[in-house]
């Protein structure tokens, strides 16, 4: 029996703010027909990562889809080490992108929006048990996490997860520089574009100027919108949303400001075509609907706490013709969008490497600690630490 794979990864044993976060040693649970072994070089921190990678278990309340131990990270980039007999999608040796997992047969994949595949929270955010302690056997760690765990320098992914980018990425560096791709900048530039519809000559509002947020400004200025108004409460991402396309800033900070009229004067009293709320704030994200014109759309990506909901008069919502859509993943098919966004990059016009910073995976907490204070957008952890990876051939670039 070959032994099995080996990897450095972060492990979550409980909540990350009580420091229960750990890089570990761990092996791989045998590659199954229909699954690829990915040997991980990046991957991008998610809010998602931490918002179930946070909660105590007792706080659960039973919920399935917050555990530990486990390990986390959905924004992974890497090359190909092993493929199962059934896998087709790629080689060993190619450098991919892993991206949200789907079943691919529901109504909603077949109709070719797996985003909202009717298993996506049993596959995403349950996973499986695909890492043990090393040495371990009968101690398990749950995976495949967003369809991934790329938290890990090696990782078990099924192969609707993988985008093959062999002959689209320049050299190692790219690929490190992409992995966000696969959720944040998919996420906030694809909800622009593909859910709400935008086109040149509109105007937009992004509630929260995180990644998600960055990104969708940046779908906005790719769509050549001609008003798009940000709103958060921290100068520097605001500063830097103007420099990715913003037209007008709003500074939350200064909580007198009625941000409903503030969209209204800079529209003319006509309100914004589309509004994209990534807070997940309900008193924020109420406004939306005040702030776009008649049948306007209202995008909701934030991860709202349980039992936020929203309040809308039921004969406003007929009245005004407006729509309220939630938004998973902009609605994108991985294997098309991302190769997409990567010629967006190319031709300069998603500058992905603005959002990012760089740290090594031993630097986590650091990462962390930098993405909740603002200071940094979208930390990339660098894969593997204190192991010798396989060198991809340079002709599998």
């Amino acid at each position: 029996m070959a032994a099995p794979e080996t990897a450095v990864a972060l492990v979550a044993r409980g909540p990350a703010s009580s420091g229960q976060w750990n890089l570990e040693r761990v092996t791989l649970r045998p590659c199954r027909d229909d699954e690829l072994v990915v040997r991980i070089v990046a991957c991008g921190i998610c809010l998602a990562d931490v918002h179930f990678g946070d909660v105590p278990e007792e706080e659960a309340q039973g919920n399935p889809l917050i555990y530990y131990p486990r390990v986390l990270g959905h924004e992974g980039s890497g090359y190909v080490e092993k493929i199962g007999k059934n896998v087709t999608c790629a080689k060993p040796g190619d450098p991919v992108i892993l991206s949200y997992l789907s079943c691919g047969s529901c109504y909603t994949c077949s109709d070719d929006h797996p985003a909202y595949c009717k298993d996506l929270m049993d596959l995403n955010f349950i996973g499986n048990a695909s890492f043990d302690v090393e040495g371990a056997a009968t101690s398990p760690i749950g995976g495949q996490f967003f369809g991934q765990s790329s938290f890990s320098s090696r990782t078990l992914v099924k192969e609707r997860t993988v985008v093959n980018l062999k002959g689209l990425i320049e050299d190692e560096e790219e690929l490190k520089l992409l992995a966000p791709l696969g959720c944040g900048v998919q996420t906030g530039s694809g909800t622009m574009i593909r859910i709400g519809g935008a086109k040149k000559g509109d105007s937009v509002v992004v509630l929260g100027v995180g990644s998600v947020g960055l990104s969708a400004i940046m779908g906005a200025k790719l769509q050549e919108c001609a008003i798009i108004i940000t709103i958060d409460r921290v100068q520097s991402r605001l500063d830097l949303a103007r420099e990715l396309g913003a037209t007008h800033v709003i500074n939350t900070s200064d909580q007198s400001i009625n941000l409903v009229q503030r969209v209204m004067e800079i529209t003319d009293g006509q309100g914004v075509h589309i509004a994209l709320d990534t807070t997940g704030v309900q008193s924020l994200a109420r406004q939306t609907f005040d702030m776009v014109r008649n049948r306007g759309r209202i995008l909701q990506n934030g991860l709202a706490r349980p039992g936020d909901n929203w309040d809308v008069p039921m004969a406003d919502l007929m009245n005004t013709g407006k729509q309220i859509l939630g938004a998973v993943q902009g609605d994108a098919i991985p294997q098309d969008y991302i190769p997409q966004m990567i010629k967006w990059y190319h031709e300069g016009r998603l500058p992905v490497e603005k959002l990012v910073k760089q740290y090594k995976a031993s630097d986590f907490q650091r990462a962390l600690d930098d993405m909740r204070a603002g200071t940094t957008v979208k930390p990339i952890l660098i894969f593997p630490e204190g192991s010798t990876p396989l060198e991809p051939p340079r002709s599998q670039l």
